[in-house]
């Protein structure tokens, strides 16, 4: 299939793709390297260097009439998204529904990369299933939602399929360090260098972290799927920073102490998703456990940091 991966530069998106090449499939890649990275593109894609917001990004979507789009671009800053709510829906509503306008006559289905705990927020209950009240807190998380029922849109009027994957905190190799960035990669990158880490609050907060072969193995699976639907992607199991903190300083021998910072004003402090769904419909299951996935980034982590000293 000829299938278009948007942010295929990206953390997530460059090991969709990657696998996507594997499996035989014709792989185009479109970013704009705001975040992703160019040494992350696998050289058998073909790249269109766009923002996915642009009239060239839209007559692309258009003239290769795509049979898959893989939907991961997006502006994932949650902090930004929160001080600039309008720029936020530029790039992950409008920007979207851009290249939607324009591929729709050819697509068959859109695999949309969404979230799971910022469209869940604090939980009423645990695990959080698919039929989890939904009450997003961030401008980020009401655009990944407003996303999810786009996608309705399009397959009761035009009759394409989708499936939105709701991920839980994402980690692994190629994630970036700065910016927005998830707790692991940061507290990987610094400890190797032995620069301070700091925890925010007390560190008992807790995520569902998913190692991204998982992640990736979910995205095919969505590719295979005959159907539709919203599926949460993760562990269910809750882990703490504190772990993290401790798991990874035993794992990079970092001589730091264990400090905290004030808490972040307004963090959730609880997130685990139900998985059921994704088992039954998409056959999927996550493989990795968070002790071998920390070892693996830790690792990847490691060997970026030998290659800059060479």
């Amino acid at each position: 299939m000829k299938i278009l991966v948007t942010g295929g530069a990206g953390f997530i998106g460059s090991h969709v793709s990657d696998a996507l090449l594997d499996a035989g499939h014709e792989v185009h890649v479109m970013d704009n390297f705001a975040g992703g990275r160019r040494e992350n593109v696998p050289s058998k894609a073909v790249l269109h260097e766009l923002d996915i917001r642009s009239r060239e990004a839209a007559a692309i979507c258009s003239s290769e009439r795509f049979d898959v789009m893989y939907h991961l671009a997006a502006q994932m800053d949650v902090r930004r998204s929160v001080a600039d709510p309008a720029f936020d829906a530029d790039v992950n509503i409008v920007g979207f529904l851009s290249l939607m306008e324009a591929a729709r006559g050819s697509l068959k289905k859109i695999v949309f990369s969404s979230t799971g705990g910022a469209i869940y927020g604090e939980p009423d209950y645990a695990p959080q299933d698919e039929r989890h009240p939904v009450r997003p807190i961030s401008p980020y998380g009401i655009a990944k939602l407003a996303t999810e029922k786009y996608l309705y849109f399009y397959n009761q009027v035009y009759g394409l399929d989708y499936v939105a994957l709701r991920y839980g905190n994402v980690f692994g190799p190629r994630q970036n360090p700065h910016g927005e960035a998830g707790v692991v990669a940061i507290f990987a990158e610094r400890m190797l260098r032995g620069e301070d880490v700091w925890i925010n609050g007390s560190g008992s907060q807790t995520r569902d972290y998913v190692f991204v072969d998982d992640v990736v193995g979910a995205n095919m699976s969505a590719l295979t799927y005959d159907g539709t639907g919203v599926f949460n992607i993760g562990t269910g199991i809750e882990t703490d920073v504190n772990f993290l903190f401790r798991t990874i300083r035993d794992l990079t021998n970092a001589d730091i102490p264990e400090r905290h910072a004030d808490p972040k004003p307004g963090e959730q402090m609880r997130s685990v998703l139900g998985c059921k769904l994704a088992l039954d419909h998409l056959d999927w299951r996550p493989l990795v456990s968070i002790e071998a996935g920390l070892k693996n980034t830790v690792g990847w982590f490691s060997e970026q940091l030998d290659e800059v000293k060479a």
